[in-house]
């Protein structure tokens, strides 16, 4: 569907193949592993218990572009997730192709009569409950190592309305201080607030780790509560 159809919609967007989960060789999950693209089976309990692994690896897959800056789970989680990525702190041109590769999703299917699920109340109705709303979570990788050994490293983040986790991913621990900072919030704010929440956190996250490795002090920098 990828291949037959995003392909001509778009130049950044272009890709020649969809990888499928089950029909994948061990060179191309090694390189889908090191290009940090491939997810997991998953192990939960709850997850499990619910159903989310049945029939597992049948359709599911990976769609991405040449460049790698855009991708798509299918069926991983929930049926989609839309993932933009690129190295470098260029968070409007992420968040740019994250948004016209949507758009685009979005009209192919409704060209095949369905569309994305939202209601009023909730917003974009997504497998796991934190993630009703808006289902944005805007992720910086950021090094830390001074900031992050602070006591008050926590309280900044709750003042920013942002989360840590490590680089792997959900539960797993920053290495060598690099920490992944994205908005902890999905609904409340739109998604252009919740990207610009990020940029102006992580700027004055690097600010203060700045302060603490010229041997300074970050109280004059504590932020209001979002």
């Amino acid at each position: 569907f990828f291949n037959e159809h995003v392909n001509g919609r778009g130049g950044h967007l272009k890709s020649t193949r969809y990888y499928a989960l089950k029909n994948m060789t061990d060179e191309e999950q090694q390189q889908l592993i090191d290009d940090h693209f491939l997810f997991d089976k998953p192990v939960s309990p709850l997850l499990l218990s619910s159903g989310m692994a049945r029939d597992w690896p049948d359709g599911r897959g990976i769609w991405h572009n040449d460049n790698k800056t855009f991708l798509v789970w299918v069926n991983e989680e929930d049926h989609l997730r839309v993932i933009s990525m690129q190295k470098g702190g260029n968070m409007r041109e992420v968040f740019n192709r994250f948004c016209t590769g949507l758009t685009k999703i979005e009209e192919l299917f409704k060209e095949q009569g369905h569309e994305f699920m939202w209601n009023e109340h909730l917003g974009y109705v997504l497998t796991c409950p934190s993630n009703l709303g808006t289902g944005l979570r805007a992720g910086v990788h950021v090094k830390l190592p001074n900031l992050s050994k602070h006591e008050k490293f926590g309280e900044v983040l709750k003042r920013l309305r942002l989360q840590k986790r490590g680089t792997g991913g959900v539960d797993t621990a920053a290495v060598g201080g690099v920490f992944d900072i994205s908005n902890a919030d999905r609904l409340g704010f739109s998604e252009v607030e919740l990207v610009q929440m990020v940029v102006d956190g992580v700027n004055l996250l690097v600010s203060m780790e700045k302060c603490l490795e010229a041997g300074e002090g970050i109280d004059d920098l504590m932020p209001e509560q979002k």
